[in-house]
């Protein structure tokens, strides 16, 4: 008979309590604090809500990330083939929502100056961006961390081209303090080196006004899928016509004849069956 635990013998003796497997079986179908289960992650399931996410507009995409957009207190790097192309075709449907709502983005050594008129053709309010104009890659990470340290900003946005992995690991930790979203934007190159960043994905622009966005790393099971989103650039809607919005479709017709001038024609005749000159 094992031992009972001393001090407890007397209410629980250590021989009364059930084996291990019955203490499985009995709490089979009762369910764990909402606290514990919104912690709780299973691999093969498409991670929960640990905090909150802003949405990302895109319908589609929202449906393959964790909690349905993109996560607050937490980084997420955005990799492209070349900067100011597809990254804020991404993230201006969020970030229209932010500005909307009052709240400060902060963007911190964007490669083009922020252009006014077309961020407010996407609906993003010009008097809620801060602009961060650094240039060299230490400034460029001493200001991404004192603003995502300060944890005051609805989103802050900075492209970073070189940065080690222990520095966006330290990153990833202070970003724990913020209300909303850190992205990073990076070449595609660095979609082979690893990352502390809990999302990663890659975004590309097509034709026919779309973006394809790739989910590289986020919490759960692989996305294999490459996701085609609709990204029409802000003012382009009201006036772009229906055939404008297919460029795909836009195929050049070769004419099935050519109306050649009796005198081209002689000229076209004479050069087919001159003999070749002596060399």
């Amino acid at each position: 008979m094992p031992p009972a635990i001393a001090g407890l013998d007397a209410a629980l003796p250590l021989s009364s309590l059930p084996p291990p497997s019955q203490n499985a079986v009995a709490s089979l179908g009762e369910p764990l604090p909402a606290q514990v289960e919104a912690a709780l992650w299973r691999g093969d399931q498409l991670g929960g809500p640990v905090a909150d996410t802003l949405a990302s507009g895109f319908a589609k995409l929202d449906a393959e990330l964790p909690g349905s957009g993109w996560p607050c207190g937490s980084l997420t790097e955005v990799l492209v083939p070349q900067f100011s192309v597809a990254e804020l075709r991404l993230l201006s449907p969020a970030l229209s929502a932010l500005t909307g709502a009052g709240r400060t983005v902060a963007l911190v050594a964007p490669p083009m100056a922020p252009h006014a008129p077309g961020l407010r053709h996407d609906g993003i309010d010009e008097r809620h961006l801060v602009w961060v104009d650094v240039d060299t890659p230490r400034d460029r990470l001493w200001a991404t961390e004192q603003l995502v340290k300060s944890g005051s900003f609805g989103a802050t946005i900075a492209w970073l081209p070189l940065v080690r992995a222990e520095q966006i690991r330290r990153l990833q930790v202070l970003a724990g303090r913020c209300k909303g979203p850190v992205f990073l934007c990076r070449p595609l190159s660095a979609a082979r080196d690893a990352s502390a960043a809990p999302l990663r994905v890659v975004v590309r622009v097509l034709t026919d006004w779309l973006i394809a966005v790739e989910v590289l790393k986020r919490k759960g099971a692989p996305l294999d899928a490459t996701l085609m989103l609709p990204s029409v650039p802000g003012g382009l809607n009201n006036i772009m016509t229906p055939r404008l919005r297919w460029p795909s479709r836009l195929i050049p017709v070769e004419p099935s004849h050519a109306v050649v001038s009796p005198a081209a024609a002689a000229v076209r005749e004479r050069s087919e069956h001159a003999p070749a000159s002596e060399p």
